[in-house]
């Protein structure tokens, strides 16, 4: 009679919630943001995002300048880029939070939400961007993050739509087509 219970107890309670694991959406999401507080992604509902890996110094950090002038330009239509410094590419994030935030601000003027440094990869790699980058969690693709500047597309229902590589610049006619549509 205990093995029932134990059983009925396993498939009521543990596989639901596991399943609910594996499934979150990206509004699901809190993470912290550059000063420490928490950033509830279901603030976002709504709008289109776009989130990027970014590190300061890297071949592809002037795209601070372009991601800016997007954001400047389309935030007002709800759009909204989201920021996470990263060190996973040859050690090219390697500030703290506070350096990270100062470096952005005084060299690109950047006022889009900057999240506290994550590892995109490998064993210590963020929640978000498990579900970013495994088509299991995001019910679209697999991909990997090649380097500093991977963008990847939100759609306004929080479905992943497009993976963009680092080296298309963020006001790429491609990009500037999703926004606008």
């Amino acid at each position: 009679m205990k093995k029932t219970r134990w059983g009925i107890f396993f498939i009521l309670c543990i596989i639901p919630a596991a399943f609910y694991a594996q499934t979150s959406g990206f509004y699901d999401f809190t993470v912290k943001d550059i000063d420490g507080n928490k950033f509830s992604f279901e603030q976002l509902k709504g709008k289109k995002v776009m989130i990027v890996n970014v590190a300061s110094k890297c071949g592809y950090t002037p795209q601070y300048e372009q991601l800016e002038a997007v954001y400047k330009k389309y935030k007002k239509n709800g759009f909204v880029i989201i920021g996470f410094p990263a060190n996973n590419f040859m050690h090219q994030e390697p500030g703290t939070n506070e350096e990270i935030k100062d470096f952005c601000t005084l060299n690109y003027g950047v006022t889009f939400p900057m999240m506290s440094k994550i590892s995109v990869k490998g064993k210590d790699m963020a929640p978000i961007y498990h579900w970013l980058t495994e088509k299991e969690l995001n019910g679209v693709e697999d991909s990997k993050v090649k380097w500093n500047f991977q963008k990847y597309l939100i759609s306004r229902k929080g479905k992943l739509e497009k993976v963009i590589p680092p080296k298309v610049k963020p006001d790429d006619p491609e990009i500037i087509r999703w926004i606008e549509n």
